[in-house]
Protein backbone atom coordinates (compact mmCIF):
# COMPACT_ATOMS: atom_id res chain seq x y z
CA UNK A 1 0.00 0.00 0.00
CA UNK A 2 1.18 3.56 -0.84
CA UNK A 3 1.57 6.53 1.59
CA UNK A 4 -0.14 9.34 0.47
CA UNK A 5 1.25 12.65 0.89
CA UNK A 6 1.04 14.17 4.20
CA UNK A 7 0.80 10.52 5.41
CA UNK A 8 3.36 10.33 8.55
CA UNK A 9 5.53 6.99 7.80
CA UNK A 10 5.33 4.19 10.71
CA UNK A 11 8.15 4.20 12.86
CA UNK A 12 10.17 1.26 11.53
CA UNK A 13 13.38 0.91 9.37
CA UNK A 14 15.46 4.25 8.36
CA UNK A 15 13.09 6.22 11.39
CA UNK A 16 13.03 3.95 14.04
CA UNK A 17 14.44 6.57 16.18
CA UNK A 18 13.34 10.10 15.29
CA UNK A 19 15.57 12.97 16.88
CA UNK A 20 12.86 13.65 19.65
CA UNK A 21 13.41 9.91 20.91
CA UNK A 22 16.82 9.74 20.49
CA UNK A 23 17.21 13.72 22.26
CA UNK A 24 14.90 12.48 25.71
CA UNK A 25 17.68 9.06 25.79
CA UNK A 26 20.82 10.01 28.50
CA UNK A 27 24.03 9.31 27.32
CA UNK A 28 25.34 5.46 27.67
CA UNK A 29 26.26 4.76 30.96
CA UNK A 30 25.29 7.88 32.31
CA UNK A 31 22.33 6.25 34.56
CA UNK A 32 24.38 3.89 35.87
CA UNK A 33 23.92 5.23 39.80
CA UNK A 34 19.94 4.86 38.98
CA UNK A 35 20.23 0.84 38.24
CA UNK A 36 16.84 -0.25 38.17
CA UNK A 37 15.12 3.18 38.72
CA UNK A 38 16.94 3.83 35.08
CA UNK A 39 13.74 5.19 32.85
CA UNK A 40 13.07 3.98 29.67
CA UNK A 41 12.37 6.31 27.78
CA UNK A 42 11.41 5.01 24.19
CA UNK A 43 10.05 1.04 22.87
CA UNK A 44 10.20 -0.69 20.21
CA UNK A 45 8.60 -4.19 19.82
CA UNK A 46 7.83 -6.49 17.05
CA UNK A 47 4.13 -6.63 16.18
CA UNK A 48 4.51 -10.42 14.98
CA UNK A 49 6.23 -11.45 18.44
CA UNK A 50 6.42 -11.22 22.12
CA UNK A 51 10.10 -9.15 21.73
CA UNK A 52 9.87 -5.84 23.04
CA UNK A 53 13.24 -3.98 23.99
CA UNK A 54 12.94 -0.17 26.16
CA UNK A 55 15.76 2.20 25.67
CA UNK A 56 16.99 3.70 28.72
CA UNK A 57 20.20 5.19 27.38
CA UNK A 58 22.12 5.59 23.84
CA UNK A 59 25.11 6.01 22.80
CA UNK A 60 24.18 8.39 20.15
CA UNK A 61 25.12 6.34 17.38
CA UNK A 62 24.04 2.57 17.25
CA UNK A 63 24.22 1.30 21.05
CA UNK A 64 21.21 1.67 23.58
CA UNK A 65 20.91 0.44 26.76
CA UNK A 66 18.07 -1.42 28.73
CA UNK A 67 15.69 -4.08 29.29
CA UNK A 68 14.20 -6.50 26.75
CA UNK A 69 12.12 -8.87 27.10
CA UNK A 70 12.05 -11.68 24.46
CA UNK A 71 13.26 -15.47 25.04
CA UNK A 72 13.95 -13.84 29.03
CA UNK A 73 13.38 -10.48 30.87
CA UNK A 74 16.80 -8.94 31.24
CA UNK A 75 19.32 -6.08 31.46
CA UNK A 76 21.42 -5.66 28.33
CA UNK A 77 22.87 -3.65 25.93
CA UNK A 78 21.56 -3.83 21.58
CA UNK A 79 21.94 -2.12 18.83
CA UNK A 80 19.89 -0.17 16.61
CA UNK A 81 21.31 -1.21 13.06
CA UNK A 82 20.52 -4.67 14.37
CA UNK A 83 16.58 -3.87 15.04
CA UNK A 84 16.54 -1.89 11.56
CA UNK A 85 17.20 -5.22 10.00
CA UNK A 86 15.72 -7.83 11.59
CA UNK A 87 11.98 -9.36 10.90
CA UNK A 88 9.85 -11.11 12.78
CA UNK A 89 8.31 -14.35 12.06
CA UNK A 90 6.14 -12.88 9.48
CA UNK A 91 8.35 -10.33 7.49
CA UNK A 92 7.44 -7.70 10.40
CA UNK A 93 9.75 -5.02 11.22
CA UNK A 94 10.63 -4.07 14.92
CA UNK A 95 8.47 -0.39 15.54
CA UNK A 96 8.89 2.40 17.84
CA UNK A 97 5.82 2.46 20.07
CA UNK A 98 4.46 6.26 19.56
CA UNK A 99 2.29 6.00 22.53
CA UNK A 100 4.73 4.76 25.48
CA UNK A 101 5.10 6.67 28.59
CA UNK A 102 8.41 6.50 30.41
CA UNK A 103 8.99 3.73 33.36
CA UNK A 104 11.26 3.05 35.02
CA UNK A 105 13.11 -0.23 34.33
CA UNK A 106 11.85 -1.83 38.00
CA UNK A 107 8.63 -1.25 36.58
CA UNK A 108 9.30 -2.79 33.27
CA UNK A 109 10.87 -5.83 34.55
CA UNK A 110 8.13 -6.63 36.90
CA UNK A 111 5.57 -6.49 34.91
CA UNK A 112 6.89 -8.36 31.86
CA UNK A 113 8.07 -11.21 34.74
CA UNK A 114 4.62 -11.13 35.61
CA UNK A 115 3.09 -11.26 32.89
CA UNK A 116 5.08 -14.51 31.70
CA UNK A 117 3.77 -16.04 34.69
CA UNK A 118 -0.11 -16.08 33.51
Amino acid sequence: MRMKEGELQPPTKGNLLNKESQNMLPELYSGEELGMDALAQVKFFTPDSNWTWYASEFDGEDIFFGLVSGFEVELGYFSLSEMQAVRGPWGLPIERDLHFEPQTLKELMKKHKRDRQG
